[in-house]
């Protein structure tokens, strides 16, 4: 399996010091949190997205995927969702990204057979866009839709090959999943997954990897034992948490954590 981190980890550091961190500490990749807050969202103009790509080859890192916010359930008129995720699929195939990352987003008083309608609806409209860009679109197991079952309600109603899961564990595992049950579900459709660690469900502040309660090594031995050779990513949640340790520091330790993983699971 490959590794990534991702920029909300090092809220608005600039990209060559991304690259930098990556290179210095044999990561594979990064998720770029696209947001108008960071060095990398839509607003950049052509010439500046050249700039971020030519970044990504001369450090030999990949641009995994763009985290953006879009909520595909959210109730309201499509077109403005839709022209969202469209910015975030020109701007990743300017990048070279393999996906961008949505969100459920349904919202209290929606019955869930509306959430899952509106957002498999307006997926399945963009699938086509990105298929003509070579760009997945990554549905989060997240928020409204936090187990896998949940997020393979949306899915299944969508059956587009450009339109898959991001698995995040902390939120499966939140949702009373256990790692072979979110495996089971997300498997045909899996992008890559987010791996973090927290102290417990009450308090979900960032640990380094392995510091808390998360079952990574349930997560990576299930993914191993089915010849899951795709990618890990550090989602370490700084931006939320101003009182978290710094990440940069913690990136050596947390590699070598997921290294120990996979060497076990092997």
């Amino acid at each position: 399996m490959k590794l990534a981190f991702s920029t909300l980890g090092v809220p608005g550091l600039p990209l060559p010091d991304v690259l930098r961190l990556a290179t210095e500490h044999g990561y594979h990749g990064v998720e770029l949190r696209t947001h108008p807050e960071e060095p990398v969202h839509p607003g950049l103009t052509p010439a500046e997205r050249a700039r971020v790509a030519d970044g990504f080859k001369e450090a030999g890192v990949e641009v995994l995927g763009l985290a953006g916010y879009t909520r595909v359930a959210a109730p309201g008129d499509d077109e403005p969702v839709l022209t969202e995720i469209r910015s975030q699929l020109d701007l990743a195939r300017d990048l070279g990204a393999l996906a961008v990352r949505v969100f459920p987003g349904g919202a209290p008083g929606q019955s869930p057979e509306e959430a899952d309608a509106t957002a498999a609806r307006r997926l399945g409209t963009a699938a086509e866009y990105a298929a003509d860009l070579g760009v997945r679109i990554l549905l989060e197991t997240h928020d409204s839709h936090r187990t896998a079952a949940d997020a393979m309600r949306i899915l299944g109603l969508v059956g587009h090959r450009q339109v898959g899961a991001l698995w995040d564990v902390m939120h499966t595992w939140l949702g009373g999943e256990q790692p072979a049950e979110s495996f089971a579900a997300l498997s045909p459709h899996l992008g890559y997954v987010q791996v973090k660690d927290v102290a417990s469900a009450d308090d979900t502040a960032p640990l380094p990897l392995g510091a808390g309660v998360l079952p990574l090594a349930d997560c990576v031995e299930v993914l191993s034992r089915h010849g899951w050779d795709g990618w890990l990513c550090w989602e370490y949640e700084k931006r939320w948490y101003a009182d978290a340790a710094p990440l940069p520091g913690l990136l050596a330790p947390g590699r070598a954590h997921l290294a120990r993983l996979l060497n076990d699971s092997a």
